[in-house]
């Protein structure tokens, strides 16, 4: 069995669809993780270079501007690790699927 396993991971490796599927997928985290270090830093940055531009008061309350800024940088953290995960379960993986399909059939 293990050396079934082993050819059938050979072929599936030397598949051509397999290389564009690792690298769709490759693209999109780096895509995605890229554009979370740019929403964190620019929040980062914008806490130390221009700190009265979130430490305005939002309408006239307590509650500053960077108060709800900071929740979307959060959020967009869940909304991307959604986005990844929703292309992972759907495109990746019917292509894992297709692939290790043809390759065993």
């Amino acid at each position: 069995m293990s050396e079934e396993h082993d050819d059938l991971i050979r072929r599936v490796q030397s598949d051509p669809q397999f290389h564009d599927l690792v690298r769709r997928r490759a693209r999109l985290a780096w895509f995605l993780s890229g554009l979370m270090i740019v929403i964190y830093f620019g929040f980062v940055l914008t806490i130390a270079y221009f700190p009265g531009l979130l430490s305005q008061s939002l309408a006239g309350g307590v509650t500053t501007v960077g108060i709800p800024v900071g929740i979307g940088v959060i959020v967009s953290a869940f909304v991307l690790t959604g986005i990844y995960v929703a292309r992972a379960n759907t495109t990746f993986d019917a292509l894992t699927k297709e692939i290790i399909e043809r390759q065993q059939g």
